[in-house]
């Protein structure tokens, strides 16, 4: 009970960061966040995103008028950018088999059966699996929320941004990636941010939950 009750703490002090103080996070708790949206859940296992990590002011000062110059994206320590892949190809897929086969110490025969599931993929358009794609990178994205929030890091999700702009500065076509969204990291400037000392609001559990 007593890890429940923290993880519900933890999370009752997270908040969007608005305002960051530029203070750089020590690369073990960098790490530690990374690997826990690496390790994030992901339907099929294929995990069809990067994340990018950008820890340069210069990068980010150019990042920041694509994303309507909000603070946090220079304030930040670092800079974590979720992007889907455009679309899933039968070279990714075989990728993913032949890295199961070699790290479980089976046949790819043996998986004939979870490629056929994977391989229904292949089987709809570009842009249905984009956009799977994408809601699986928002799944990690959560995970590394609540990972920063662990490690006493603050955070800010963002969608505020134009996806074409940083897909054209960072070169992302070319890598057969589209921007979804950012996750900033650092820490919080509460003399500068108003929301660092408001109380977190939320539905009520009666309006939230729908038991039937």
């Amino acid at each position: 009970m007593k890890n429940i009750m923290n993880l519900i703490e933890t999370l009752n002090w997270r908040y969007a960061t608005k305002r960051m103080t530029g203070e750089v996070v020590p690369q073990d708790k960098i790490n530690n966040i990374l690997e826990a949206i690496r390790l994030s859940a992901s339907s099929l296992g294929l995990q069809p995103f990067n994340v990018i990590v950008i820890d340069n002011l210069a990068l980010k000062s150019k990042i920041q008028p694509v994303a309507y110059n909000q603070p946090q994206i220079v304030e930040s320590s670092h800079l974590l950018i979720f992007a889907a892949w455009e679309n899933v190809t039968q070279e990714k897929i075989d990728a993913y088999l032949n890295q199961i086969a070699e790290e479980r110490g089976v046949s790819l025969e043996s998986l004939a059966g979870f490629r056929g599931s994977l391989e229904g993929l292949l089987k709809r358009s570009q842009e249905d699996n984009y956009n799977w794609a994408a809601r699986q990178a928002y799944i990690a994205l959560g995970t590394g929320l609540i990972a920063a929030a662990n490690e006493g890091v603050d955070a800010t999700p963002m969608e505020g941004f134009n996806p074409a702009g940083v897909d054209e500065l960072l070169g992302l076509k070319e890598k057969g990636l589209r921007s979804v969204s950012f996750l900033t990291l650092g820490y919080r400037d509460a003399e500068k941010d108003h929301l660092a000392s408001a109380k977190k609001v939320r539905r009520s559990a009666e309006d939230f939950y729908i038991n039937l």
